[in-house]
């Protein structure tokens, strides 16, 4: 930390001061990179910044960022806080009525968007956005069409000019900006409901930069870079990412989409990437399908070798030597097998995070085999971003990690995790009850998750409270445990376990199509196209297979009963994932009630005739 440091608006400055010409942040954009070194990023920070100032935005008021991870992004992001202003992302993927219910809620001023299709839902709720004024657009290059909308290029441009009349103005109002003031409010994902803003000061921001770096020495330093591809708009990536990149001086070439991710990490080759379980999964999952299309010669050189490294990670794990033989064995088995997928991510990831849910221990240590540490750590938006994390000097497979250095954390008596720290809000945005409602007596936040510590003090997360099944035997059963359990077979790309006052489990699930396929050329079944499959007897009759299989690692009471095959992926444009890839579990069993009623409809039929 820089002498004099209270807020993120003093790092950016001295970061900016420290490496100047070197290259802060970059975008691709059509396959072309496009950057900002640290002096260009406070310049056009600074512009945008102003550029509202000079529309009348004044400290404590609200700008509301709607868009795709890009440049502008940050600008804005960094220039809104400057000015004392407070920042309101809003995930590019909701449809306009959600839009309109978070610029009414907060009382943005301006929002900022980033095209014409972000635009078009904007115009569609502007007459019900009373308090909403301007509208800037970030690839507009006129201002045409509409009094209301302007473009970023003309933003910019009113930020210079009253640089040029005031060259103290910005530095004055971003020292202005104090811990106790209000930097942004980020609205929740809304798995049960109407969204709630989360008030996260500047002391909730740099509380945790400051706690990260009391662990830094293990994680990261200002010759390190990163590909990030998670959205802004989530607190996880703009809290350990945006902010506390810039607080280690870290380079972040932004990916261009997740569909370039692959040849954007070959292009910039990161040294550690923050993901989520989902992420991860998706990629343990194409390896393995992709090894079940080799020989069997070949998929024994894979299990073999992975074997080997899972042994490895194991005793770096609890902290004993390594046998010549095996770190022989392993060098074999890296120079066959691993250093393809470390290739593949740019080869020269040390560490990548799995943050946000939990996630199977088989895929964690298939990573962990390829020389890449796997990081989990707890946390959520009301304690802005991280809660606990694993150390790299510390390092327990199958938790999150200790409290962060300052976090204090108990466990109540129905299990539930208790957390109190710097980095917890304030509470949510006019919502008095709410907030009440959210805390202990004695002020600690209520986190809805279910946990406990193990021996040394890591915190090992069960499930959510809300999501906890009783089945109508009595039995609580953690739905995130078994649906991990069937994700970590390739068949299954996404499962969703229901059984609320139910006799027994059922499930929801995504098949992989490709692996499907392959499944189906071994058993000889026909098909033209791999989507056939999902309606084929025989087929079901393998994916069952796949569910027994599955249901030997499980309590007999945790086993699924029934499964039924959806045949549209799970995602966010469905509306049964968040942005952050979590479940929507109330939009699933309201979309698919007719699927869930099918399920169960003989069991309750034949109840009926025995009373």
């Amino acid at each position: 930390m820089e002498t004099g440091e209270k807020t993120i608006n003093d790092v950016f400055r001295n970061r900016v001061n420290k490496y100047g010409e070197r290259l802060a942040v970059e975008k691709k954009l059509n396959g072309v990179w496009h950057g900002a070194t640290w002096a260009q990023y406070y310049a056009r920070a600074r512009a945008a910044g102003l550029g509202l100032w000079s529309l009348g935005v004044r400290k404590g008021q609200m700008v509301s960022l709607l868009s795709e991870n890009r440049l502008e992004w940050l600008y804005t992001d960094m220039g809104v806080l400057g000015i004392g202003a407070v920042v309101i992302p809003i995930y590019p993927t909701l449809v306009a009525e959600e839009i309109e219910y978070i610029i009414n809620n907060s009382e943005s001023k301006v929002i900022v968007v980033e095209n014409e299709t972000q635009l078009v839902k904007v115009i569609e709720i502007i007459d019900r956005c009373h308090m909403l004024e301007k509208i800037v657009v970030m690839e507009k290059k006129d201002a045409s069409g509409h009094a209301r909308v302007m473009s970023f290029g003309g933003l910019m441009a009113r930020g210079g000019k009253k640089h040029a009349e005031d060259p103290t103005l910005f530095e004055m109002l971003s020292r202005d900006v104090t811990q106790d003031d209000l930097a942004t409010i980020v609205y929740t994902s809304g798995t049960t409901g109407l969204p709630k803003g989360a008030m996260i000061s500047h002391g909730n921001i740099f509380w945790v930069v400051q706690s990260l770096d009391a662990i830094r020495p293990h994680f990261a330093s200002d010759r390190d870079c990163t590909v990030p591809f998670l959205p802004l708009s989530h607190v996880f990536e703009r809290i350990a990412g945006h902010y506390y990149g810039m607080y280690c001086g870290i380079t972040a070439s932004y990916a261009e989409s997740i569909d370039t991710l692959l040849e954007d990490f070959a292009q910039k080759r990161p040294t550690m990437i923050l993901a989520v379980p989902r992420v991860c999964e998706k990629v343990y999952q194409k390896i393995m399908a992709q090894v079940r299309e080799q020989s069997s010669f070949k998929q024994k050189v894979f299990y073999w070798g992975q074997k080997v490294g899972c042994r490895i990670s194991e005793l770096r794990e609890k902290h004993r030597s390594v046998p010549a033989w095996l770190k022989f064995k392993y060098k074999i088995a890296y120079t066959m097998i691993f250093k393809k997928l470390q290739d593949r991510l740019g080869g020269r990831v040390t560490w990548m995070t799995a943050s946000g849910a939990p996630t199977a221990e088989e895929i964690i240590r298939f990573f962990n085999a390829a020389g890449i540490t796997v990081i989990q750590g707890y946390g959520m938006t009301e304690t802005t971003a991280p809660a606990t994390m694993q150390s790299l000097a510390d390092y327990r497979i199958g938790t999150t990690g200790k409290p962060i250095p300052g976090q204090d954390i108990k466990i109540a008596d129905d299990g539930e995790i208790l957390i109190k720290g710097g980095n917890v809000i304030s509470g949510y945005w006019k919502l008095p009850d709410e907030t009440r409602e959210a805390f202990t007596p004695d002020g600690y936040l209520m986190s809805g998750d279910i946990g406990m510590f193990d021996d040394e003090g890591n915190i090992l997360i069960t499930d959510r409270k809300k999501d906890i099944i009783i089945t109508s035997g009595g039995k609580n059963v953690a739905p995130q445990k078994i649906e991990n359990l069937f994700k970590s077979d390739p068949l299954f790309t996404q499962f969703i376990v229901i059984g609320e006052q139910k006799k027994h489990l059922t499930g929801l699930c995504n098949i992989n199509l490709e692996e499907a396929a392959r499944l189906a050329k071994e058993g000889n079944i026909p098909f033209s196209n791999p989507a056939e499959l999902l309606g084929s007897e025989k087929f079901i009759a393998i994916v069952q297979k796949h569910v027994d299989e599955r249901n030997t690692h499980l309590a007999r009471y945790e086993g699924i009963k029934r499964f039924r095959i959806v045949k549209s992926d799970f995602s966010q444009d469905g509306g049964e994932l968040t942005p952050s890839l979590k479940v929507k579990r109330r939009m699933v069993q309201q979309k698919y009630k007719a699927l869930i009623d099918e399920m169960y409809e003989r069991e309750e039929v034949a109840d009926l005739y025995k009373k």
